[in-house]
């Protein structure tokens, strides 16, 4: 991480924050101004007062997006308030460039769920979604839950069902090397936080039984009666570990054929005499940043056959940054009402076909984020998904949807590109 702080601290400084707000529309006299703002802004406004679904068609509610956090647990820094608003202004810059989604990035200044409901459904109506970001569990499952609720657009938690897809996706096509099946799974997840409550979740909807899966917390392993479990855990626990395991993590491991760790910066966390103890041609996921659980080269060494970091400077990147912008690209083109399981399974689906078409092999597992042909097919697949389960407020053909991603995104990539081009976004003085 150190190699990158300098880099990033001036550049950061250079450009004071990643985003600013460009219009999309000429003016070229007085004249443009009185239809854009007054007299004539006023009949668009009269056309949506009679027919509310028309602000779609009159603004640019169907392509914003609010990144909404509370600071309270930010990217593996913990609970800095609004000093995670670099983090969510990059979220911002990547829904960009990759789905050409207009996101914006939203720091509270509160941390108690029911405010942070009432303020993100007071905001709401100015959005065609949600994304929640970095907000400390369990309120977080209480304030996902309220807002998909209550609100009529749809509203993704990020680190819930984002990281869930991805690491399905991941898992299809590392099971698909080492020829083994979901159905025939043991898998062992470390963590018990958003990602790994929601990957297991998916997982389980994907095909992996649930009695054969052991989930370990920082107290040990999870099952049905342990009196300190909060209710998310509960549930997993009634589930899962059917086999009736104790311990700790050593002893969820033993024969596990896959291990998902979604728990807290390593290394160490685990090591190489438990991934020796895992079954044959073991797959070890260690996922959390910036340091993973065991760094891959000792995974490796400890006889894994496929392994898989957060980090972009290792093979095998499994992060929700290949994710989030084709999916609310997909969202967004079709006016979701919400978001389903199937709109979830049909991204995985598609991430992993892509990287399947590519040929995969131990340390290629899935597309990379500058993989230009990835958010187009998946924001297709999850919009066609969205239409085939009635989640779509307007239909439109896969084709049309792939086209509409492709067109978008090219064109946003080259319009930054022109700019730097030309001047208008200056390059920051190197760094020793």
């Amino acid at each position: 991480m150190s190699k990158f702080e300098d880099k990033a601290k001036m550049w950061h400084r250079f450009y004071k924050g990643k985003l600013s707000i460009i219009p999309k529309v000429s003016i070229r006299s007085l004249e443009d101004i009185a239809v854009w703002y007054t007299p004539g802004v006023a009949y668009p406004c009269i056309e949506i007062e009679r027919n509310p679904e028309k602000i779609f068609e009159y603004t640019g509610i169907g392509n914003f997006v609010a990144v909404i956090t509370d600071g309270s647990r930010i990217l593996g820094l913990g609970n800095i308030g609004k000093a995670g608003l670099p983090v969510m202004e990059s979220k911002c810059l990547l829904f960009k460039y990759f789905g050409d989604v207009d996101a914006f990035p939203i720091c509270l200044s509160t941390q108690e769920p029911d405010e942070i409901v009432q303020a993100t459904k007071w905001i709401a109506s100015s959005f065609g979604g949600i994304n929640l970001e970095d907000i400390a569990t369990p309120k977080s499952f209480y304030i996902f839950k309220r807002l998909t609720e209550e609100l009529e657009i749809p509203v993704f938690y990020d680190d819930y069902q984002g990281t869930a897809i991805v690491v399905l996706a991941a898992m299809l096509n590392s099971l698909n090397i080492v020829g083994k099946k979901l159905s025939e799974l043991r898998l062992t997840v470390v963590g018990s936080g958003a990602a790994a409550l929601g990957s297991t979740k998916l997982l389980i909807e994907a095909g992996v039984k649930a009695g054969k899966i052991i989930m370990v917390d920082s107290k040990g392993i999870i099952y049905d009666g342990r009196e300190d479990l909060n209710n998310h855990k509960s549930e997993m626990a009634k589930i899962t570990n059917k086999i009736g395991a104790r311990g700790n993590i050593c002893n969820a491991l033993e024969g596990a054929d896959v291990v998902v760790a979604l728990s807290r910066p390593g290394p160490g966390i685990i090591t190489g005499d438990m991934v020796s103890s895992m079954a044959d041609k073991a797959i070890v996921f260690a996922l959390a940043n910036p340091i993973p659980e065991i760094l891959p080269e000792d995974a490796k060494k400890a006889g894994a056959k496929i392994v898989a970091t957060g980090r972009s400077d290792f093979p095998n990147q499994v992060n929700n940054s290949i994710g989030f912008p084709a999916i609310f690209r997909g969202i967004l083109d079709v006016r979701a009402r919400g978001i389903n399981t199937e709109m979830l399974l049909a991204a995985a689906h598609e991430m992993a076909k892509l990287a399947e078409e590519q040929g995969i092999k131990e340390d290629h597992i899935l597309p990379t984020m500058m993989d230009s042909s990835l958010y187009p097919r998946v924001a297709a697949a999850v919009g066609e998904a969205a239409i085939k389960t009635g989640f779509a407020r307007i239909k439109i053909s896969y084709k049309e949807l792939k086209e509409n991603a492709e067109y978008r995104i090219l064109r946003s990539q080259q319009s930054i590109r022109l700019l730097a081009k030309e001047g208008f976004i200056h390059h920051p003085p190197a760094t020793s």
